[in-house]
């Protein structure tokens, strides 16, 4: 399958990086000089038209923040969200974490047409046990159809036969990402096992940088590993996020990677050439 058969959607992990901030005299980073926090959603959805918001991952959001989100964003932006850890870490998704999912999907669905994907991210923790993959398969039951999903397993004892049927089944996607937690060989095993209409990737990397402000170490050779897999799936829309710590600077790692598909890019010297938000 080729590119032209995909709708990808490509953005990154959060928005709010201070080191995204071009410096008084300084070299162009991302965001126009003398950027403010309460601005940095609105400029960024200049560039990119998705992005993962990490702060869920630690509540159910205000109404205000949905609300300030929505005003900030443009018709066709498609906002993607962690689901709380209370769910995943702390319930691992046994009946009682059933009621606090119902709050949060209630919550976010509030965004309507701008709603992407709703992400489950289970710790490496949760096994592949049989009293965990029953809380699942419940869980899976709860969801509301009507809204995308995505499941991503930290212990590779969860990439089998029996998970694979399971997300498929309920439409649920297999969360399939770049990071230290499941081998690439394992994961790309699961490309062509994960059915589901919309695809979710996330490159991730390895918590050791300081700074945010360039790609400090070039994964180039990765992503093009992951392009040539990402391009077997059998999802015809492919969600896509990029992590500060896989390169360095996600938003560069993001229009890296746009480039490689040849979808056309707003390069961050673009932004200072347009009208000021301040």
């Amino acid at each position: 399958m080729s590119t032209s058969d995909k709708n990808f959607r490509i953005g990154c992990q959060s928005w709010g990086y201070d080191d995204w901030i071009t410096k008084p005299g300084g070299e162009t980073v991302f965001y126009p000089r003398g950027t403010k926090q309460s601005d940095m959603l609105e400029i960024y959805a200049r560039v990119f038209d998705t992005i993962e918001v990490d702060a869920t991952a630690y509540g159910t959001p205000q109404m205000s923040s949905i609300e300030s989100w929505n005003s900030k964003s443009p018709f066709g932006f498609l906002f993607s969200f962690k689901v709380p850890r209370e769910i995943t870490h702390e319930l691992s998704l046994d009946p009682r974490s059933l009621p606090v999912m119902h709050d949060f999907v209630s919550a976010v669905r509030q965004l309507e047409e701008k709603l992407g994907v709703i992400l489950i991210q289970l710790p490496a923790s949760f096994e592949s046990t049989k009293e965990n993959a029953q809380n699942l398969r419940e869980f899976l039951d709860f969801l509301p159809r009507e809204i995308r999903f995505a499941v991503e397993f930290r212990h590779p004892g969860w990439f089998v036969d029996w998970t694979y049927d399971e997300l498929n089944e309920h439409g649920v996607a297999l969360g399939l990402v770049a990071g230290k937690w499941v081998p690439s060989e394992v994961v790309f095993s699961a490309v062509t096992r994960t059915k589901t209409e919309f695809a979710y990737i996330r490159f991730m990397g390895i918590r050791d940088l300081e700074t945010f402000d360039r790609i400090s170490r070039d994964r180039s050779d990765e992503i093009t590993a992951w392009k040539d897999q990402i391009l077997k799936l059998h999802a015809r829309e492919v969600y896509v996020y990029m992590d500060n710590y896989f390169e360095g600077h996600a938003p560069a790692t993001a229009n890296k990677f746009k480039a490689m598909l040849g979808i056309p890019i707003i390069r961050p010297s673009d932004l200072e050439e347009q009208p000021s938000l301040f």
